[in-house]
């Protein structure tokens, strides 16, 4: 695949994400061969989806309806998209402000991305580095407490 190609693919996949497509939208993206997998790197303590290896079509389509279940998003943006074309390797950044449903807690979040795809422009690998500190006190209730008791940490690193 070309440079532009697997720039193309990553920017088509992230905009199904930021879109909200439907959940058979964003596993079409992704190889049906064997290999193939999702993980958001974290404490699996600390959230369902991360820490986990979600492996062949089944687990990436359980990831995504598990992220989709207990978080939702807005104003996602994607961008500094680094494309390794002899790996087949895209890295990418992306924002955007998230929300816990069953608390309603929301924060902004800077994350990162790095998809590996097959010969023919699948996805085989797609890893997440993101903020799993406030996901898991979103989760349990406690981000906005957290902020309210803590308002100096902001300033003081």
């Amino acid at each position: 695949m070309s440079r532009q190609q697997l720039l193309s693919t990553a920017q088509r996949f992230c905009e199904a994400f930021r879109k909200k497509e439907h959940v058979n939208v964003i596993v079409a993206f992704f190889s049906a061969a064997r290999g193939v997998f999702v993980t958001e790197h974290g404490e699996p303590a600390l959230a369902p989806f991360l820490g986990r290896r979600f492996t062949s079509i089944a687990g990436i389509r359980e990831y995504f309806n598990i992220v989709n279940a207990v978080l939702t998003y807005e104003n996602l943006e994607f961008s500094d998209f680094v494309v390794d074309e002899e790996a087949r390797k895209v890295a990418l950044k992306g924002k955007g402000t998230f929300q816990w449903r069953s608390t309603k807690e929301q924060w902004n979040e800077t994350f990162a991305y790095m998809l590996s795809f097959d010969e023919e422009g699948r996805i085989t690998e797609y890893q997440v580095w993101a903020d799993s500190g406030s996901a898991y006190l979103a989760r349990v209730g406690k981000l906005d407490e957290v902020r309210v008791r803590c308002p100096n940490f902001r300033h003081s690193v």
